[in-house]
């Protein structure tokens, strides 16, 4: 896909992290993007970039269908879909507690939390940009209409103690992209996925604050570069997932080759 300033974008999760540096990287070439969050500093990261702002909760139907009939009244049929937002939990499967003394599982309803949040709004979102670019007009002579990247993790595959959850619901994710491709593939929509290593997000650099220790060893267990992942990295796969109109149907990790160990 040609970028061009023709183009819409609707990035999730976009006040923040991986997300803001996408939309960073989208603006630079002039792309239109709607940024869908509920983080209250939305607005301002919007006014920032020159985007345009949806106030959207990833949990809710309703809420994201009113997200994108915004975004597109806004900026036009979304051509581009990255999908960064989540909402998971954590916890083992059967762990020690402490308070009792004895043994506790962690309850199904966090279980189902995560992977609504993980998974099924990961579907909710790739779905509905793919009804809209299903009427568009092709943009290529490959008849390339649309293209979905989706957000995964490292964790899908090597999942941590306590990561029953989140690993489950990425991985649900990775089992998502091939058939979601291969549904779209005659509607000329590109489906991938990037797993993401450990990133220096806001909930990382908090770490590196409270546990300074703690922050060192995380960027010591990267092969190299040791360090951990900037989110302008992430955006710049993203973008050329999004320029090469041959990249369809993959996970692709971007982990400086780090395997997570069991803790």
């Amino acid at each position: 896909m040609r970028i061009t300033s023709d183009l819409s974008a609707i990035v999730t999760g976009g006040a923040s992290g991986l997300g803001l540096a996408t939309v960073k990287a989208l603006r630079e070439v002039g792309v239109k993007v709607a940024i869908f969050d509920i983080a209250e500093q939305g607005e301002v990261i919007a006014a920032e970039t020159g985007s345009t702002f949806c106030k959207v909760d990833i949990m809710s139907e309703d809420s994201v269908l009113a997200g994108f009939e915004a975004a597109r009244a806004a900026n036009g049929q979304e051509r581009i879909l990255v999908h960064c937002a989540m909402v998971a939990g954590g916890g083992k499967t059967v762990g020690f507690d402490k308070t009792t003394g004895g043994f506790k599982r962690a309850p199904t309803e966090g279980f189902e939390r995560g992977m609504l949040g993980i998974a099924v709004a990961s579907y909710r979102v790739a779905s509905i940009a793919a009804l809209g670019m299903a009427g568009a007009e092709p943009l290529n002579d490959d008849g390339e209409r649309g293209t979905i990247v989706l957000t995964s993790s490292a964790a899908s595959q090597d999942g941590q103690v306590g990561q029953v959850t989140y690993g489950s619901g990425k991985g649900a994710v990775n089992a998502m992209v091939l058939p979601m491709a291969r549904d779209l593939m005659d509607l000329g929509i590109r489906v991938n996925a990037i797993l993401p290593g450990t990133f220096a997000t806001p909930p990382m650099l908090g770490v590196k604050e409270r546990a300074p220790a703690v922050f060192a060893g995380l960027e010591a267990s990267v092969p190299f570069p040791k360090r951990l992942g900037a989110p302008p990295e992430f955006a710049s796969l993203v973008m050329e997932l999004v320029r090469n109109t041959y990249f369809n149907g993959q996970c692709v990790r971007l982990d400086g080759a780090i395997r997570m160990p069991p803790k």
